[in-house]
């Protein structure tokens, strides 16, 4: 990773074939216990960062809830600018800092409703958001730990760009199966196990029926 790069963490709850979620989008797959270390987590990064399919889905706050502490400035991927105005993200975003981030495809209607909302949009790429750029921006307004809490295709862009330190897994006690349903990492994968990053194992914590997993970078 470049040096100006901030911190970038990967987080999900998985089940143990590896999914995110069902064909039909139930993702509840953390326990109590898991939502309260995953909100002490967030509670101490800087971003929290999604794709607009996460939001779309599951029309999340990104807030600390289950602990105390601020809230992280929450990122949005969205590179067409057309999240609902509806979202509980733009309803609070006079509380809760967010940044919108767009690509150059976005059109002047979308970009002028974004502007006249409570955000701050970020322009990087052209017809899709680079992600390099974006993190380059993000890096300038002292954003140094990134929480990317995206779905399986976001997760890709940042592995496949090698643009990521470490990844915290909870594996959960569940089997999912369903080619329709989502993994952690989706996108084109890669063609041999040689190109995937080589990660090592820093800490395990069981949490009753759950495991964390957490994963450095080499």
């Amino acid at each position: 990773m470049e040096k100006f790069n901030p911190h970038i963490i990967l987080s999900a709850a998985i089940s143990i074939d590896g999914k995110i979620s069902t064909k039909i989008g139930d993702s509840k797959l953390s326990s109590r216990s898991d939502s309260i270390r995953l909100h002490k987590l967030r509670s101490k990064v800087d971003a929290i960062l999604i794709g607009k399919n996460t939001l779309l889905q599951d029309n999340p706050l990104l807030t600390v809830r289950y602990t105390k502490g601020k809230n992280p400035i929450r990122i949005i991927l969205d590179s067409t600018g057309s999240i609902p105005t509806n979202s509980r993200i733009i309803k609070t975003s006079n509380d809760v800092q967010t940044i919108i981030a767009v690509s150059k495809k976005i059109n002047k209607k979308n970009l002028l409703r974004l502007q006249k909302l409570p955000v701050e949009v970020i322009m990087a790429g052209e017809n899709s958001i680079n992600l390099k750029l974006l993190l380059k921006k993000l890096s300038s307004k002292k954003i140094k730990t990134i929480l990317v809490e995206g779905g399986g295709t976001v997760n890709w862009e940042f592995i496949k760009n090698d643009l990521f330190n470490e990844l915290i897994i909870t594996l959960s006690p569940f089997l999912i199966g369903g080619t329709d349903s989502i993994s952690f990492v989706e996108g084109k994968g890669f063609t041999k196990i040689s190109n995937s990053p080589n990660l090592k194992l820093k800490s395990i914590k069981r949490l009753k029926n759950y495991l964390v997993l957490n994963y450095v970078k080499v």
